[in-house]
Order: structure tokens, then sequence, then C-alpha cells
């Protein structure tokens, strides 16, 4: 300290210094509440925004509601060497919504079983079953099996193909050919079929 300086000149400076701490602090203040107030009023501005982009997605819900579910059906598909018979019912597989086999559009007996009696029998199983309100399908494709052969035959492909055209909505693919767990024999004798 020195000499010039009294105590009541020191009280004065330091009066003064506080002073100015307080309007620097004020400034600070005052910057912070202008800031403050600023992203107030972006965050409130951009709230409208948000309220008509929950307005427009509850405007899509009633939408939602009125979409139709899908009905579903089961198109059991039997193919052998000498026919392929497709078959459509219901989940519970009680009630028949539509059948055809290759032999009720081929005239010969050796074409019953060709991809394209498969795919005109599949077409007008289609139809009908898009009448009756079907929208998809789960399929269920079966060869001869037991003692017969475990491989579907050539309309088994065609088929599914065909149905898969028709516009449904295709589910599981299931191959449910019987096989035997026992000793069953075949036909055809102790030496086998003589030709």
């Amino acid at each position: 300290m020195s000499e010039t300086e009294t105590p009541e000149v020191i009280e004065a400076e330091k009066v003064e210094e506080v002073s100015q701490v307080e309007e620097i602090s004020t400034k600070v203040e005052t910057k912070t509440e202008v800031e403050t107030k600023t992203e107030v009023e972006t965050k409130t501005e951009e709230k409208p925004e948000a309220k008509t982009k929950v307005e427009t997605k509850t405007e899509e819900k009633p939408e939602a509601k009125t979409k139709v579910q899908d009905k579903w059906g089961i198109a059991h598909i039997y193919s052998s060497y000498n026919n392929t018979i497709i078959h459509v019912t219901d989940l519970t597989g009680g009630e028949t919504i539509a059948i055809s086999s290759g032999g009720h559009h081929v005239n010969a007996d050796r074409y019953e079983s060709s991809p394209f009696a498969a795919m005109k029998a599949a077409n007008v199983v289609v139809e009908t079953s898009k009448i009756k309100g079907i929208t998809g399908l789960h399929i269920r494709v079966r060869a001869v099996g037991g003692v017969g052969s475990r491989v579907p035959g050539p309309g088994a492909q065609a088929a599914i193909r065909a149905l898969a055209r028709g516009g449904f909505k295709i589910g599981k693919i299931d191959d449910v050919t019987p096989i035997p767990h026992d000793t069953t024999r075949k036909k055809g004798g102790k030496r086998g079929r003589r030709v």
C-alpha cells in the first residue's frame, strides 16, 4: 500500500471494481436471456411443424383401418406321373373353394400330367378363388408317396408358377408327401415286374 492511498480511496476503488463486475454479469445475463429467448422462439416455431406432422400421421391411420385383411387359403397340389390335381380349401382344409385337374383340360391321357395341363388347371382355380375373395395361398405339394414315387410329377412346378402369377400372396410351400415308416411291400412280387 502506498502512502498516498487512504483506506477511503481503497474502498472507493473496491466499490468501482464491484460495480464493473456487476455490469459485466448483467451483460452476460442479458446475452444469455436473449439467446434463450431466441432458442425458445425457434423451438416454438418448430412445434407447429411437428403438430402438422402428427396431424398427417393421424390422417393416415383411418386409411390403414379401412384396409381389408388378407383372406388365406391352402392350395393342395397332388402331382403324379399320371395327373395333376389342384384343390384350394380354407385354412382348416374342411371347405373346398376350388378344384381342377389336368385331365379336365386335355384330350389324351398321356398329356394329363404335363405342365401345360397343370397350368390350365391352376388358371381355372385362380379365377374361382378370386371370385370367392381369397388373396393369399399356402401351398402343399404332394407326390404319390407311400410305396410309390416320392418325387412330384412334372406338373407341380407349373401349377405353383401359375398360382403365383395369378396375383395371390404366397405363404408357406410345404412338401406333404406321405412317407412310410414300416415294411410295406411294393407291388410286383418277389422277382419284380416282368416286362
